[in-house]
């Protein structure tokens, strides 16, 4: 890094979750002297059934660099084509910016669309979250990939940096740091006031979170999933039942028209959540339901029991806060009923994913590390 210029780092940003989680790292770039924080938003941010959360970005005093829009796919060929269009326009965007590192997270189309942009562009590749195993639809094969693609590694967990070893890069490229997602999620969670008032809960009432993403291409399958959920979570005693909206894979539909054909006054369908209010559903919630990635990584944090509804995180670590389901109504029951005859534990449980300063780390590695040839030209270290 020349003279006393900060260093350009790039985040490609395609979902509200994905944006939500990496909150402390971005603070930390952006507060860095030595970075300055470029922001990309593309994907979901522009999907006005999910709140055009671009907006709400912002909205909340960040600096939108480039917005880049995503057409929204239907089937798997749609959602290929979406993602070379993107790799392509991503380029000019890095380009146009004169970025130098680009920093993506986890395993979406968005985060591979960006590795690849910026790979094939000579730029450093900073990815968070490699190493860590999940189905999903194509999550598994997508987060590897990124990897390769990468010449830093910020996974949450030392199985995870074990993985990454075990890919072929080098030991000196990996930094265990945590799951972002936890970094100070207590602080910025909201207040059980303010999560009452905005969605008008009485003080004493009970509730339960559903999020469910697709984990195949077909809508009517994906929608007697979903049906099947959410009648099992809704023999359940609670005062209310806030349904997530799925991310945007292929399958969502279905998703989307169970949770909009819902009649049952205790539910409150929500297509877009603020993640203050989103951790402080968390916080104060009975119970998750669901797929989520939310399931695995923050509720232990906040001693939240999960039941983890088919293969879409399996393989993933996780704390004794989770208990997995098939998309069986009398399992999902069971569990449900087995959980509420323990109740809530007080306090949280042991978090895998580590603990708090995962964004200063990050930042602080971003800052020193140097761009050079070495760092730039990859092989595999045996």
């Amino acid at each position: 890094m020349a003279g006393k210029s900060r260093r350009r780092i790039c985040f490609v940003t395609g979902t509200r979750a994905e944006f939500g989680l990496m909150q402390t790292t971005l603070e930390a770039i952006r507060d860095h002297p030595k970075l300055q924080l470029q922001i990309v938003v593309t994907g979901m941010h522009h999907d006005a059934r999910r709140g055009r959360t671009a907006r709400r970005i912002a909205d909340s005093g960040w600096k939108i660099d480039r917005s880049i829009p995503w057409r929204a796919a239907a089937t798997p060929v749609a959602r290929a084509s979406e993602t070379g269009r993107l790799t392509m326009r991503l380029a000019r965007a890095f380009a146009e910016l004169r970025t130098e590192l680009v920093l993506v997270v986890g395993d979406r189309v968005e985060a591979l669309a960006g590795a690849t942009a910026g790979h094939l562009c000579d730029l450093a590749v900073a990815h968070v979250h490699g190493g860590d195993r999940a189905l999903g639809q194509a999550d598994d094969s997508l987060r590897h990939a990124i990897t390769k693609l990468a010449h830093v590694h910020f996974p949450a967990t030392h199985a995870s940096a074990r993985r990454i070893l075990r890919l072929g890069e080098d030991r000196w490229r990996v930094h265990v740091v945590g799951a972002p997602g936890i970094d100070g999620i207590r602080r910025l969670a909201a207040p059980s006031d303010a999560v009452r008032d905005a969605f008008s809960l009485p003080r004493s009432a009970d509730f339960a979170l559903l999020v469910l993403h697709p984990v195949a291409a077909d809508a009517a399958a994906e929608a007697r999933r979903a049906q099947v959920v959410l009648e099992a979570v809704l023999q359940g005693p609670w005062d209310r039942v806030f349904l997530i909206y799925p991310n945007n894979d292929p399958g969502a539909e279905g998703i989307i028209r169970v949770w909009r054909s819902c009649l049952d006054r205790r539910v409150i369908v929500l297509p877009d959540l603020d993640r203050r209010l989103f951790l402080g559903l968390l916080r104060d919630a009975k119970v998750l339901v669901g797929n989520s990635s939310a399931g695995i990584i923050e509720a232990a944090s906040f001693g939240l029991p999960v039941i983890d509804i088919g293969p879409r995180q399996l393989g993933r670590e996780h704390g004794r806060n989770v208990v997995h389901c098939d998309y069986d109504g009398r399992a999902i029951r069971k569990a449900l009923d087995a959980l509420r005859r323990r109740g809530k534990p007080r306090g949280a449980f042991f978090n895998p994913s580590g603990g708090h300063g995962t964004g200063r780390r990050i930042a602080g590695t971003l800052a020193s590390i140097p761009i050079d040839r070495r760092l730039l030209r990859k092989l595999i270290a045996y």
